[in-house]
């Protein structure tokens, strides 16, 4: 990293008189990604087909500083899209974070000739006039992190609110299982205009309704790591019990000033991830941060900018590229720990993990997830799944697991109401229940799943753009789920089929494969000989049926979109008969169901939670 900074300040240099107040990096001219590539783990906004630029692009990347870890990453995300795609992005971005500084890139982007702006607002209102007269000059406009107040093209941001309440939920989580019910909470925010922040805020403060602690005046550093711990010293200096960081100089002043106060009661929680900042938390002087994916956004920035100049309309959509808790060791944790130093369970617990079957990659990865989790903390964990969706099968593992003394059982239900009766009973026993992927209808310690509504409906987004794309707006749609009772590909269902509201095309029933590659390619291949425009498969194996009956048919226009990753999906996706898929993220449900089940047999309360693990939309 330091490497990249050293080379970005000099490329920032030989640009400064062309550029005043903004640093500048441009990547080496090179060819565009092979077909056989990969694209990012992410939601990507550029037609899937489309793997290079139309013509000669520059793209300018106008970030609100060029020194924060977290835009060098996001700058690293876009140059690795920029290299792929075969355009070219410079990075002139100001040294600091100063609107004027901004504005003044943004005009030297406009004068320059460039063609798109990627743009993290500082001020969004003050950025506002100078992005708007650049629209108005055909220039198009792409937010990442943190949008203005004019209309995009598209918009890459972390659901700040969201994090913002979580990073709440996490300090009080910490404060009360330390026995602090009461105290002053400081804040440490960047300014009081940068949309992005201001929104962490106010989620941070929400989580603290009905509570009884004091949230005490809001102080700015501007997002300077010196100016924040003068801040965060002032509030330990009035006795206050936590204190958050609304960016990445804001954490790290704060775990700073908790670190030269030598008060180990203070529990600060942050945002953004920075070497700096995992030093503070691995050393406990802050508890988590939440870290963003700036280069996700960076990524599909590129992305949403290239099929803009394209001439692809993309409806000045908002994408959440997600958000994780990180705490001690650099773990991502849906829930935080009464004892971040704590990386060994006290004893090893025997976890049995349940999923629909031992045979979808989906699941293999989730238990590869939740291995890798298991030695780190010292517990056993047996995979002991069905070798087939069956739910007298897996009934019959969940009644093994209690037979053979296992005190916690991860599951994700093939059948919730055909499973809650075991569970249930399971239950009564003493044994701890956390579900993953897709839960049942007992009450658990926790739930780590897909938000598999918003995800089915985004998979509906994807088909319509590329269907409207090619000039087809009306046509018959098949979709091939596993069952009618699995609940977490129903709601994908319910989701996709929602896309479709108001739409000119027509949904056809649906028909169920059980997951069942071969069955799915059958059923697939009755939707094709009725006409279909576009097949949703909605999980592994229903998507590469899916794919497979569209390869047979030879009909490149049939527009396939599915559901998980594997190396068939892919492969599908590379070669033209996928459009699409949404990519879980299996391995993160794993880790996450040990860590939760280890917390329950320690003792920890998780009252319940529900954890978004996130999905990507993954294309050619």
């Amino acid at each position: 990293m330091k490497k990249k900074l050293l080379a970005m300040f000099s490329c920032a240099a030989l640009l400064a008189a062309s550029i005043t107040g903004c640093s500048s990096s441009k990547p080496a001219e090179s060819a565009a990604a092979s077909a056989g590539s990969e694209a990012a783990p992410t939601e990507s906004a550029a037609e899937t087909t489309a793997t290079t630029a139309s013509g000669d692009v520059k793209i300018a990347l106008i970030t609100m500083d060029s020194i924060d870890q977290h835009w060098v990453t996001l700058n690293d995300g876009a140059q690795k899209a920029a290299e792929e795609l075969g355009v070219s992005v410079t990075f002139m971005s100001p040294n600091t974070k100063d609107d004027a500084q901004q504005i003044e890139c943004v005009n030297n982007a406009v004068a320059g000739g460039y063609q798109a702006i990627i743009v993290a607002a500082n001020g969004p209102d003050a950025i506002s006039s100078a992005l708007k007269e650049a629209a108005s000059s055909g220039v198009k406009i792409v937010y990442v992190d943190s949008p203005a107040n004019v209309d995009a093209e598209a918009t890459f941001s972390t659901d700040n609110e969201a994090a913002g309440k979580t990073a709440g939920e996490e300090m009080i989580k910490a404060l009360e299982a330390a026995g602090v019910t009461s105290g002053k909470i400081g804040i440490v925010n960047v300014n009081a205009a940068t949309d992005s922040t201001v929104k962490r805020e106010n989620g941070f403060r929400s989580a603290f309704d009905g509570k009884g602690y004091e949230l005490m005046e809001t102080q700015y550093g501007e997002g300077d790591a010196a100016k924040s711990q003068t801040i965060a010293e002032n509030y330990i200096t009035q006795g206050v019990v936590g204190i958050f960081g609304c960016n990445e100089g804001s954490t790290t002043g704060t775990g700073n000033a908790i670190k030269a106060s030598g008060n180990s009661g203070i529990v600060g929680v942050g945002f953004d991830k920075s070497d700096a900042i995992m030093n503070l938390i691995n050393d406990g002087y802050l508890l988590c941060t939440m870290a963003q994916n700036p280069d996700v956004m960076g990524e599909e920035g590129v992305k949403a900018a290239v099929a803009a100049l394209n001439g692809e309309a993309l409806g000045g959509k908002v994408t959440d590229t997600g958000v994780s808790v990180i705490t001690a060791n650099g773990a991502a944790s849906g829930a935080a720990s009464s004892d971040n130093a704590a990386i060994k369970a006290s004893q090893e617990w025997k976890i049995a993990l349940i999923t629909m079957d031992s045979i979808d990659q989906h699941w293999v990865t989730l238990n590869d997830g939740a291995q890798k989790t298991a030695e780190e903390l010292g517990v056993s964990v047996t995979f002991m799944s069905p070798n087939t969706k069956d739910d007298a099968q897996q009934i019959e593992c969940v009644n093994n697991a209690v037979a053979g003394g296992y005190q916690a059982i991860i599951v994700a239900a093939n059948g919730p109401d055909a499973i809650s009766s075991a569970l249930k009973e399971a239950a009564s026993s003493g044994v701890k229940i956390v579900y993953v992927d897709s839960p049942a209808n007992v009450d658990a310690e926790a739930t780590f799943s897909t938000d598999n509504e918003a995800a089915g409906k985004t998979a509906g987004e994807e088909m319509i753009k590329a269907l409207e794309a090619a000039g087809v707006t009306s046509g018959k749609i098949g979709i091939v789920n596993v069952n009618a009772a699995t609940d977490s590909t129903v709601k994908r269902e319910n989701g996709f089929r929602s896309a479709f509201d108001g739409k000119g095309y027509e949904l056809m029933e649906t028909q169920y494969g059980e997951g069942d590659a071969a069955k799915s390619q059958t059923i697939a291949e009755n939707y094709i000989t009725q006409g279909v425009v576009g097949i949703f498969g909605c999980n592994e194996g229903s998507t590469t049926g899916t794919g497979n009956a569209i390869k047979a048919s030879g009909n490149s226009g049939i527009v396939g979109v599915g559901f998980d990753k594997s190396d068939a999906i892919m492969n599908l996706i590379n070669d033209g008969y996928l459009l699409c898929t949404m990519a879980q993220n299996p391995d993160v449900m794993g880790e996450e169901g040990v860590k939760a089940a280890v917390k329950a047999l320690e003792g920890e309360s998780l009252g319940g939670a529900v954890q978004d693990t996130g999905v990507s939309v993954l294309t050619k």
